[in-house]
């Protein structure tokens, strides 16, 4: 089929032109190369320049899920001959009186309550099962590094990362306050960091930042650059820093 001259003519340009159009639109849109991706998903905080991702969001008062040693006491209402109190074994299970043992480890009470009754429906009818947390890993945080009495704490209360290195001792002199670490594990596999500037917030008063701890945190204080060269120079060479205007 022939088309004439002129309408060979129309349908070039129409094709030229949405050429055009697609390729406009191409050149408007910026190329994003994969750490810009990165840096558009997630906004850092900075602590002396150094940047660092945010902690995970994460429930404000999660449950207590039950950790090895852990023990439960298990009330039967109707059938008190059942009552029991049993230890989370090392291996994470419990052992029931009369029944399959159940693996509780990283279990709450509520989730616990079903997986028990589900163990006595053959000796029980419908059994109605109270459970109660007896003793249990209490709450912690670990401080390390540049602090006066570095080591493991209880987590009694509400706690923020200066109000724990103050019960840590404070700063030692050889701490770097602008770069404290916070170091909290998501997973098995997974540990998030943040960095903090302690002093700069103390300095300007502000202390909307300070993180809220949870338990099993981490806080660490790393050493000043000055004390890490201080190692490696003469005494007498550092008199000259610390009184100059004696020369």
């Amino acid at each position: 089929m022939r088309f004439p001259a002129r309408t060979m003519v129309l349908l070039a340009g129409c094709w030229l032109q949405n050429l055009s159009v697609v390729a406009t639109v191409h050149a408007q849109q910026p190329e994003t190369t994969g750490e810009q991706a990165a840096g558009a998903i997630a906004k850092s905080g900075t602590a002396d320049g150094t940047s660092s991702p945010p902690l995970t969001a994460a429930v404000r008062r999660p449950l207590y899920r039950l950790c090895k040693s852990d023990v439960v006491d298990i009330n039967f209402t109707f059938s008190p001959e059942f009552n029991q109190t049993v230890t989370v074994q090392p291996d994470g299970y419990i052992a029931l009186k009369g029944a399959e043992q159940i693996y509780a480890e990283g279990l709450t009470v509520p989730d616990l309550g079903p997986l028990i009754r589900e163990a006595y429906l053959g000796m029980l009818h419908d059994p109605e099962v109270s459970i109660t947390l007896k003793d249990f890993d209490k709450p912690f945080f670990i401080a390390g590094g540049e602090v006066g009495r570095p080591g493991k704490y209880e987590l009694r209360s509400d706690t923020t990362v200066a109000e724990a290195v103050a019960m840590a001792g404070g700063f030692s002199p050889r701490a770097k306050h602008s770069q404290v670490v916070l170091f909290r594990r998501v997973s098995n596999e997974v540990v998030e960091s943040h960095l903090l500037n302690i002093k700069a917030m103390l300095n300007a008063r502000q202390l909307q930042e300070d993180m809220h701890l949870r338990s099993g945190d981490l806080i660490f204080v790393p050493q000043n650059l000055i004390s890490k060269i201080r190692q490696f120079m003469p005494a007498s060479n550092l008199s000259l820093y610390s009184t100059p205007t004696q020369f």
